[in-house]
């Protein structure tokens, strides 16, 4: 993208934010007492603008101050779309009444109770989504895949997509991503894409390198790249993971153990730099066929390609599953998996909804996952 177009891809997000944060405020002030007003008016403007100056700061000077406006930002977020979806139904229901009354007339005090209440029910759902979001679960998969692995009958591997380490994704919450990982006793750890949420400054800061090195497998860990690396600086990102003990897979391939193949696609966003990442073909040509092949591939678009040229296993993330419901449905209309597992053909596929978040350190659409991928050789 040029800097033309990052401007205007900027604009319009933020008129869009402005937009959609105006209409609640609207909303929510008919509901409010004119001696809390100003109050009103005051909180809001704090929570609107927390984000955006919290990540303008993060880019020149890092500090709690920035730390702590990304912070309350992140959930505001999340309580602005069930905001926003509370000031729809109640227009629509003040509409209904308006062409066919049926509702009494409520005083002051009324529309007070009725906003305290939405707002309650907003801030118990984003606690509620915090709470699942930093309680990653372990799902288990079981695959058999016909090939002589030179004498290995079983691999185990641990994968974990989507962490997005940041200032959000801090180093506690890593720490019991890592001992998750570690309580599984893989053979092989697989992070198929955005590692890093987007600045490495805040990852630098907090040091997780150093916790991402306590991470145990037989034959070392292996990562993508995904479009968040691409937003805060690949080359940035990359460097430092390799640093700290992450085998990145940049349209390369690698034979573990002597007994199958981790190949590591470069993620799509590659393709916008006026360069075109490896075509599936070349990505694969030279490998030992009759060896099980298992590709990381952060977006999970053209999964046929996969079945098309003999991909055992193919791991994407990137969806997050839409993290907030009802942004799943959006999801699951625009991948053919949006989240779980299918077979083409003889290609078994897993989309995962990741482990960290992006944004909002919220989740109400899915559990966050680690993958306990046991795999049977025949």
């Amino acid at each position: 993208m040029t800097k033309r177009h990052i401007i205007i891809f900027f604009t319009i997000v933020l008129s869009l934010y402005g937009l959609l944060n105006f209409y609640i405020y609207r909303s929510g002030l008919s509901a409010v007492p004119d001696d809390l007003s100003i109050y009103y008016r005051a909180t809001f403007l704090f929570l609107v603008l927390a984000f955006p100056l919290g990540r303008i700061l993060e880019r020149f000077f890092l500090s709690p101050l920035s730390s702590f406006l990304v912070w309350v930002g992140s959930f505001w977020l999340a309580g602005m779309v069930y905001l926003l979806f509370a000031s729809i139904m109640v227009d629509v229901v003040r509409l209904a009444n308006a062409i066919i009354p049926f509702l009494p007339t409520l005083d002051e005090q009324a529309r007070f109770i009725v906003g305290e209440t939405i707002g309650l029910i907003v801030f118990l759902v984003v606690v509620a989504g915090h709470l699942n979001a930093v309680h990653p679960r372990t799902k288990k998969l079981q695959l058999t895949i016909p090939k002589n692995g030179h004498g290995v009958k079983s691999v185990r591997i641990a994968v974990a997509s989507d962490i997005h380490l940041g200032t959000i994704v801090c180093k506690a919450r890593l720490e019991r991503i890592v001992k998750k990982i570690n309580g599984l006793d893989a053979d092989l750890v697989l992070l198929p894409g955005d590692v890093v949420d987007e600045d490495i400054g805040p990852v630098i800061r907090q040091n997780l390198g150093e916790v991402l090195r306590t991470i145990r497998s037989r034959y070392g860990v292996f990562a993508v790249t995904g479009n968040h690396e691409y937003i805060g600086g690949v080359e940035a990102a990359c460097s430092y993971l390799v640093e700290h003990g992450i085998t990145m897979l940049r349209d390369q391939s690698v034979k573990v153990n002597d007994s199958l193949y981790i190949v590591g696609r470069e993620d799509v966003s590659y393709n916008r730099r006026d360069r075109k990442r490896k075509a599936l073909p070349e990505l694969l040509a030279g490998l030992d066929e009759q060896l099980p092949i298992i590709m990381m591939d952060h977006q999970p678009f053209r999964l046929n390609e996969a079945e098309e040229h003999g991909v055992d296993v193919q791991l994407s993330g990137h969806t997050h599953h839409g993290q907030l419901w009802p942004f799943n449905y959006i999801t699951q209309r625009i991948y053919e998996v949006s989240w779980g597992y299918k077979k083409k053909g003889k290609t078994h596929v897993y989309v995962s909804s990741g482990v960290g978040s992006w944004g909002p350190p919220v989740r109400t659409g899915n559990r966050p996952e680690i993958i306990e991928l046991n795999i049977q050789l025949a």
